[in-house]
């Protein structure tokens, strides 16, 4: 299948598999994409997401450009207007999400690791956005470009199409941390339990409102908050993680 869903230890991972197609994304991945997501959203048991790629070598290439290429205007019309959905749906996701990157990461890709709240790379891997060099250009992936870069930056990066380091990722916002590959697996795996064990309505609720209140004027954005903290401290989980700080050990959230 191009695309792998596995739910373990309360996260779902959803692996792009087409290493042969240096992880391209197709069509029907980003259907199955959209149906995992769905599934994620609604199983209780899944406090995170976790998106990687095949192999070790590219965590995805973008579009499989082959045969979108091949299909008629409508029909690319229509993958490009998908890819744009499953943009918007990992952005607004109401649980954690971290793409874990290890291997290159390029053109459609990249807009994969923006949508996420958290990526983790691999020291070695590469980044960018080579569209401008086949004629084309990163558009929708622009939109989440220039909400995690500044302008300058990343219009340097679009206009030139050159590959950057893990390390200008880092230094430019793209990326949330960069590791060596001997620890990649174990980083990962310690930030999705640490995910895992936060309040999952708590989470819900933040990032929800997060949401919402991006582009409001500040008294707006700030007196929507207010409000919305007022829901998140009336939880079971806000009362039993009070609880728990003043008792002095782990709290135990179970979702309410």
């Amino acid at each position: 299948m191009d695309l792998l869903y596995e739910v373990k230890n309360h996260i779902a991972w959803v692996t792009i598999n087409r290493e042969k197609q240096k992880n391209a994304i197709s069509m029907d991945a980003i259907q199955r994409f959209l149906t995992y997501l769905d599934q994620a959203e609604e199983d209780q048991k899944v406090r995170a997401v976790c998106l990687t790629g095949a192999g070790d070598k590219v965590f995805c290439s973008g579009a499989d450009l082959g045969s979108a290429m091949g299909e008629a205007p409508d029909k690319k019309a229509m993958m490009f207007g998908q890819y744009a959905r499953l943009l918007t749906r990992i952005s607004q996701f109401p649980k954690p999400t971290l793409a874990k990157i290890n291997g290159h990461c390029l053109a459609g890709g990249t807009g994969f690791m923006l949508a996420c709240d958290i990526v983790i790379a691999r020291e070695d891997v590469l980044f960018g956005t080579p569209e401008v060099n086949v004629g084309l250009f990163p558009m929708m992936i622009g939109a989440l470009i220039f909400r995690n870069v500044l302008r300058k930056k990343a219009m340097e990066m679009i206009l030139l199409g050159e590959r950057l380091t893990a390390a200008q990722a880092l230094e430019m916002g793209m990326v949330t941390r960069v590791v060596p590959k001997e620890t990649l697996e174990g980083t990962t795996q310690e930030i999705l339990m640490a995910l895992a064990a936060k309040s999952p309505v708590g989470i819900r609720m933040g990032k929800q409102a997060f949401s919402a209140v991006e582009g409001m004027p500040l008294d707006k954005a700030v007196e929507t908050l207010a409000l919305k903290l007022g829901q998140v401290a009336a939880t079971k989980d806000a009362l039993e993680g009070i609880t728990a700080f003043l008792e002095k050990r782990a709290p135990i959230f179970i979702g309410e």
